[in-house]
């Protein structure tokens, strides 16, 4: 995620940190060529002349912009569901540190030293153990040694060979629950509102899960970059006539506009990716690690993390 305040003026021009230019400057590098040979030209090809007026252009040109404005907002639309759901995950996992610190009794004063024993203290660590599962299930990356220390020894055993480490996670959440239960800590009505923000924990991973697996069709995208490209690569030859040695300029302002929206729909359509314009899923999963040690009253050496060349991962 990007985090920086806007600049003004010249600057404007050479930013680049952030931007999807480097996606996307190939293409539009040789539609300016392209341009500019048709410009020399005059629209001539093998002494053919290629006559195109404006009114085709205008046509079409409307449309198209129309269409990526809508999957644009399609796209950003999944961008602010999946930044709501993990706001959902900070909360409910707040609340569900506060629930197991203050509603289930236990023998003897909660100590962060006294290892994964205490229940209270295993089910905090469980949860923090379930944000950084949940991330890296949704970047397809390895959780295996980041868990490892959050985890009795056994329980990540099991949850390496996991298809879905969060939903494991989960169902040894419901196993601890009902322990507390069977061993009188925790009254029905108390386990039931535990059980509450669990469930709620579960619905926004299930909700991200559904927001990776279900991309915007394919059939609608493919369309969408065939009429660009076709749109900006015949530009040319219908500005040239009127517009003459200033068609490639032109072209070249029309065909970023239209590549570097159609990029943009690209880049946040998937939100939970590691590139600079996603969401930063590491410094959450920081947060919710902070929040629940800082509950347990550890001492500990984590501090937020910080935007590196304005990218905040």
């Amino acid at each position: 995620m990007i985090l920086r305040s806007r600049p003004s003026g010249f600057k404007l021009f050479f930013i680049f940190r952030g931007s999807v230019l480097s996606q996307f400057w190939g293409v539009l590098l040789v539609n300016i060529v392209l341009a500019t040979i048709v410009t020399l030209s005059h629209g001539n090809i093998y002494s053919h002349k290629i006559t195109l007026t404006a009114l085709p252009f205008t046509l079409i040109g409307l449309p198209l912009a129309i269409f990526l404005g809508f999957r644009n907002n399609a796209a950003y639309d999944r961008y602010c569901e999946g930044r709501k759901l993990w706001g959902e995950i900070v909360l409910q996992t707040r609340n569900f540190s506060r629930q197991c610190l203050n509603l289930i009794t236990h023998d003897a004063p909660l100590n962060a030293q006294s290892g994964l024993a205490d229940i209270r203290l295993r089910m905090i660590y469980r949860t923090i153990a379930f944000s950084h599962a949940l991330r890296h299930l949704l970047r397809n990356s390895q959780a295996d040694d980041e868990l490892k220390p959050l985890l009795e020894f056994d329980e990540w055993q099991h949850s390496v060979h996991s298809a879905n480490i969060p939903d494991y996670l989960m169902h040894r959440m419901g196993h601890d629950l009902r322990l507390c239960m069977d061993e009188k800590r925790l009254g029905d009505c108390l386990a039931a509102s535990i059980d509450a923000t669990m469930s709620a924990i579960t619905a926004a991973a299930a909700a991200c899960e559904r927001i990776k697996g279900t991309p915007i069709p394919f059939s609608y995208t493919l369309m969408l970059h065939r009429t660009a490209y076709l749109y900006c690569f015949l530009l040319p030859f219908g500005l040239v006539d009127t517009l003459g040695f200033m068609t490639p300029f032109v072209v070249g302002i029309v065909a970023y506009t239209f590549f570097g929206l159609d990029a943009l729909g690209d880049e946040i359509e998937e939100p939970f990716g590691d590139s600079p314009n996603d969401l930063a899923l590491d410094a959450i999963c920081r947060g919710i690690e902070i929040n629940l040690r800082d509950a347990l009253g550890e001492t500990h050496q984590l501090t937020p993390m910080t935007p590196v060349n304005y990218c905040l991962m």
